[in-house]
């Protein structure tokens, strides 16, 4: 049903689309159909996840949601076609309304309004070109600076749109252009733009500006985003950059020797995601931290010598650098190189540690210790980030919630005791917890005693 409805939309927009292409109001018989926008945009195949988030933002139940697709590809391919037609007269084009189901086109010029209506579009009349408006934005774009940060031509109103985030910083920008102001719209904003980059288990990033290191898994605490790392790669109040050198954030606690552990804290640029560099750059996904047994493959990316792999070797061990001793990191067959230092450990989805020390090397082999993951948890209050969180079945109808001692964001040690649902239950995997990992629900992680 849902997908007829769709269709319907489709071949409705479609025929109109043809009559702007030169067919006519009458296609031959014998002439093959021609796919529509919306068949060749596939926008039948949107999986239910997209669908969703359009319901979560837009309102839209499922059914709308395929209809609005399908409307856009259809809308989409009208304006291009009249877009192409009207020429230097085209002054912009946009949908409206829940569905999308409305297109106007907007031109210059009154004698395109019936072929505009005939594609089965709103014709607006307007007076400024969008060419002419996009030739005003580029002079205002060699001259704006942080006070007037975002600049675009609106087609709706027919003006072009400056955004200020100083009063009179708009006129300033104007005058200094010679733009007439009778073609802009300004508009007061209280928060510039600013680019966005993923934090990346495995990806580079450069202490106050030289060192490199590599990222070891993404964090969150509380609102703030960030990695942690190895001790070693840097001190509270060390600067960090990213892989690209744009600047990234700071330490914000480091222990080195002893223990081989450190957090980074991102300014707001950066946002954490639940990814290590995989074989080939692919990103691999992080569930949890579970530690896993000696003998269990691990898999190590860094930002010198990529993805490698080999086995846990032995937990608990302590090595001894020029630096001083280090305890409690685990011993693996994995090969690492300078510049892999902080890099991500994982087993499967699990993350387990960050990349220490070693010897040898990636070409001849050699080994390398890992700090665990869990302690800097632990210890610095981080919660991991994670994909694909279940969050269980949960109370019944007018239930109670189970209460207890077990709470999500805890770092579990084997061994560990917690209560929930009134029964008690002990910790048999190192892990940080998080929903859908209630005891009750992983008793690979958790035994009831």
């Amino acid at each position: 049903m849902l997908k007829r409805h769709a269709r319907a939309a489709c071949t409705a927009l479609a025929a109109a689309g043809l009559l702007l292409a030169g067919t006519g109001g009458a296609i031959a018989d014998s002439a093959p159909a021609t796919p529509s926008a919306a068949t060749t945009l596939r926008t039948a195949d949107a999986p239910p996840e997209l669908l969703a988030a359009m319901g979560r933002d837009l309102g839209l139940t499922p059914t709308q949601a395929e209809a609005r697709l399908a409307h856009e590809a259809e809308a989409g391919a009208t304006a291009a076609r009249l877009r192409d037609r009207l020429g230097a007269a085209f002054a912009g084009a946009w949908v409206d309304g829940a569905d999308a189901g409305t297109l106007t086109v907007a031109t210059t010029r009154a004698a395109d309004t019936a072929a505009i209506r005939a594609a089965g579009a709103r014709a607006q009349l307007v007076t400024r070109t969008l060419a002419a408006l996009d030739a005003d934005r580029a002079v205002l774009d060699r001259a704006a600076g942080p006070a007037t940060p975002v600049r675009y031509v609106d087609p709706r109103s027919n003006t072009l749109v400056v955004e200020e985030t100083e009063a009179g910083a708009a006129a300033a920008l104007l005058a200094a252009t010679g733009t007439d102001p009778g073609r802009v719209t300004v508009v007061r904003t209280a928060e510039a733009p600013r680019p966005l980059y993923d934090l990346r288990g495995g990806d580079a990033y450069y202490m106050n500006g030289s060192g490199r290191c590599s990222v070891g898994f993404p964090v969150t605490k509380g609102s703030t985003h960030g990695f942690a790392t190895a001790g070693h790669c840097g001190r509270a109040g060390t600067t960090t950059s990213g892989f690209n050198q744009v600047a990234q954030g700071s330490f914000q606690a480091s222990v080195f020797p002893g223990n081989d552990m450190a957090w980074v804290a991102a300014n707001t640029q950066w946002t954490a995601t639940p990814y290590v560099k995989g074989s080939g750059g692919a990103s691999t996904q992080v569930t949890g931290s579970v530690l896993q047994p000696v003998g269990a493959s691990v898999c190590r990316s860094g930002s010198t010598t990529g993805w490698h792999c080999g086995t846990i070797q032995q937990h608990n061990t302590s090595v001894t650098y020029p630096e001083g001793t280090i305890s409690g990191v685990t011993r693996t067959t994995v090969c690492a190189e300078p510049g892999d230092s902080g890099g991500s450990y994982i087993s499967g989805s699990q993350a387990q540690g960050v990349t220490s020390g070693g010897s040898g090397n990636c070409s001849s082999g050699g080994t390398t210790f890992f700090q665990p993951l869990n302690p800097i948890l632990s210890t610095y209050g981080l919660t991991l980030k994670v994909s694909g969180g279940d969050p269980g079945p949960g109370p019944g109808p007018g239930e109670p919630e189970p209460g207890g001692t077990w709470k999500a964001g805890t770092v579990y040690a084997a061994g560990a005791t917690v209560t929930h649902g009134g029964a008690t239950y002990r910790c048999l995997q190192g892990h940080q917890a998080q929903p859908g990992w209630e005891p009750p629900n992983v008793p690979a992680l958790w035994q009831r005693v």
